[in-house]
């Protein structure tokens, strides 16, 4: 790919910097990562679906829907829905949690790609005319291949984040993570990211020099 084939936007941001790699991703999000959202909202819905029809279904048949609400039995009906609409608000909230997850990784399945475009001082990112600008410097230097046939992903993490809670265990650190998915010559492109990185890396040197 070459500088004539892209965006005029893209061309103006890049300006006069020399270029080390321009590629274009064919998916915007890894589909490991697609298909991961997908299972979990089926595994949702199916779940929430239990507990509806468990809740709800003496309603189909016309029947009376017998539960206890802070200690007090209650009782609902199709001539009586008035004591089912709190739980039916919760129960609703759910299914529209899951359908909404569902959407998310359908959406991010068919996602398409942009373009990636690496300098001296900073990895470019342009897509559908938002363009995201990240300096190697911010990068931590690990990153992630994975070969694919014809075609592989990067994974480049970066020194932002966010803590996030364990269960019995202290707080961790989520790095966040730069995803360049489905592209050809990845393990060349893997190799200048990496050079980039390291040359603009903002660590401090440390001297282990011995003075006898």
């Amino acid at each position: 790919m070459n500088l004539s084939s892209i965006p005029r936007d893209l061309k103006t941001v890049i300006d006069s910097e020399q270029v080390d790699f321009l590629v274009k991703s064919k998916r915007n999000h890894p589909i490991k990562k697609s298909i991961a959202i997908l299972l979990f909202s089926l595994f949702w819905n199916g779940f929430v679906s239990i507990f509806v029809v468990a809740f709800f279904g003496p309603l189909f048949k016309k029947e009376e829907v017998h539960f206890t609400s802070n200690g007090t039995a209650m009782v609902g009906s199709l001539d009586n829905l008035e004591p089912l609409l709190f739980p039916g608000l919760i129960i609703g909230l759910f299914v529209i949690i899951g359908i909404a997850m569902l959407i998310w990784g359908m959406f991010m399945l068919f996602q398409k790609g942009g373009y990636f475009v690496g300098t001296e001082n900073r990895l470019i990112k342009y897509r559908k005319g938002t363009i995201e600008i990240k300096d190697w410097e911010q990068f931590s230097g690990n990153i992630q291949i994975k070969k694919n046939r014809n075609s592989g992903n990067l994974e480049l993490e970066l020194r932002t984040g966010k803590m996030r809670n364990r269960k019995n265990g202290s707080n961790h650190f989520v790095p966040d993570i730069i995803y360049i998915s489905q592209i050809d010559n990845v393990f060349d492109i893997e190799k200048k990211c990496r050079t980039r990185i390291k040359e603009n890396d903002p660590t401090p040197v440390i001297r282990t020099d011995n003075y006898g």
